[in-house]
């Protein structure tokens, strides 16, 4: 059992390795985005161990805004809730999207990966899992990237906290734009088929047009669109594919009534 236990343990530390090093380019671009969390928070309402504490526990940046603006302005704990909620409702489409190659794992692997989760975590380890069949994939990849990112996150909170209030005006200064970027590095690799573009661009607009909805929900609304637009082409995609391959049975069972 010991000598399995070797045999396997240096190829499980590659894979984490590998999962780290590839999750490296997403790391850079949200540094800046956890520093600009740690100075907002350091000015507002909450005291600098609660914050990072959400950073700890929460571990998902877009939503950890969203609080931290409801919070100072006095919303009530519903409200927070229901809205950080909303906004994370991203991540069961990510799920459903790894589902095939993590199924087989055990629970409590699948419940440690999914806290994890987020959006770059999810780019990373989907286009690892695309070149492997379902069910032959372990966890110490995924696990890599989440790991990596998760401390990643927790050090430009820190350094946010620290060192946010000798930079005043940090926010303004057009820092956020790494994280633009880095989302638009996780997309545009994705958009391989017209399905896959119609989908992103349904979605893209109908967000930025329903942007002022109360409490996100144009975002929820616009990725449900792009969700059923993608759907709907992946669905047509496949008949238009297996037609061609009906016809000639098809043939062959007219010509058998006629004889």
């Amino acid at each position: 059992m010991n000598s399995t236990h070797q045999n396997h343990q240096p190829g499980n530390l590659a894979e984490f390795g590998a999962g780290a090093r590839d999750t490296i380019p997403m790391m850079v671009g949200a540094a800046p985005f956890g520093v600009i969390f740690g100075t907002l928070a350091a000015t507002g309402p909450l005291h600098a161990w609660s914050v990072q504490l959400m950073s700890l526990v929460v571990f998902a940046g877009s939503a950890q805004f969203i609080a931290l603006g409801l919070i100072a302005g006095h919303a009530s704990f519903a409200v927070i809730w229901a809205t950080t909620f909303i906004v994370n409702l991203r991540h069961v489409l990510y799920s459903a999207t790894l589902a095939p190659y993590v199924a087989h794992l055990p629970a409590h692997w699948r419940w440690t990966l999914g806290a994890f989760m987020t959006d770059e975590v999810f780019a990373v380890s989907y286009a690892h899992y695309q070149r492997r069949a379902p069910g032959e994939t372990g966890p110490y990849y995924f696990l890599g990237s989440g790991v990596s990112m998760y401390v990643n996150w927790q050090i430009w909170t820190v350094a946010g906290l620290l060192f946010g209030s000798a930079f005043p005006g940090l926010q303004s200064k057009g820092l956020d734009f790494a994280m633009v970027a880095t989302f638009i590095a996780i997309i545009v690799p994705q958009l391989v088929a017209l399905r896959f573009v119609a989908a992103a661009l349904a979605a893209g607009v109908l967000s930025f047009a329903w942007n002022d909805w109360p409490y996100k929900l144009g975002l929820l609304v616009a990725v449900v669109v792009g969700v059923a637009v993608g759907m709907l082409l992946s669905t047509r995609a496949k008949d238009s594919t297996q037609r061609p391959a009906q016809r000639p049975a098809q043939r062959s069972a007219e010509m058998e009534r006629a004889k």
